[in-house]
């Protein structure tokens, strides 16, 4: 059942950096859409969860541990500054990643499924075959993810060229290669869909489509392959 909305997560803040003692500090994003806008595709109990629990705990952790280093730092503490980095990284990349999931998605009224046109739909024909044969590559290697991560459509803004990668846990695409940009992240989690596909992964991979946001994608890619 759709959220009402009382649950609109316009009200949940935005996202911005704060100054909080001088430390730059990250808050939780606003969604343009309602929880239970996705559905049926995606329900607006795991949209909740995964927004307000999920996504709040990476942020929540990546302020922690920023803290923690301009703390380090202050001190000349190397060791704990080396430790830090996979806290940071993990936690940060959780933030990265989940913002821009969230763009990702959009609710089938507002265009959510459909294909992309113009130049990135010129280039998913010319790099992979069709959307149909994109759409199968993905789904095939998201389901392969071992544990937890992410399946992703890039550009390669040098090589002027669309990837598909996956990412183990929260690594952001960036440390697959500085000069991947994501245009769309698939979240392969099961805290992303356990609650409403169980342990059926492929079956939550295939509903998504409905609800990617091609526009978006079309957007990012435009602005880097102009």
């Amino acid at each position: 059942m759709a959220l009402r909305a009382l649950t609109n997560v316009k009200t949940l803040g935005r996202l911005r950096h704060q100054q909080i003692r001088g430390l730059q500090t990250f808050t939780l994003p606003d969604l343009s859409y309602d929880y239970g806008a996705l559905e049926p595709a995606i329900s607006g109990e795991i949209m909740q969860l995964h927004h307000q629990k999920h996504h709040q705990t990476y942020i929540t952790n990546y302020n922690k541990a920023l803290e923690q280093l301009d703390d380090a730092i202050a001190k000349g503490d190397a060791s704990t500054a080396v430790k830090l980095q996979s806290a940071i990284k993990f936690n940060g990349g959780g933030h990265v990643n989940h913002s821009i999931f969230w763009k990702n998605l959009a609710p089938t009224r507002e265009g959510g499924g459909e294909p992309p046109h113009g130049s990135l739909g010129w280039a998913i024909d010319q790099h992979f075959g069709s959307m149909e044969k994109l759409v199968a590559k993905m789904n095939a290697e998201g389901a392969a993810v071992q544990g937890s991560g992410w399946v992703w459509l890039a550009v390669d803004k040098e090589l002027k060229r669309l990837v598909v990668e996956t990412t183990a846990n929260q690594d952001p695409l960036v440390t697959k290669g500085a000069s991947l940009v994501p245009l769309v992240g698939i979240d392969v989690w099961e805290h992303a869909y356990y609650l409403q596909y169980k342990n059926v992964r492929p079956d939550y991979l295939k509903n998504i489509w409905k609800v990617i946001n091609w526009k978006y994608a079309s957007e990012v890619y435009e602005k880097e392959c102009p």
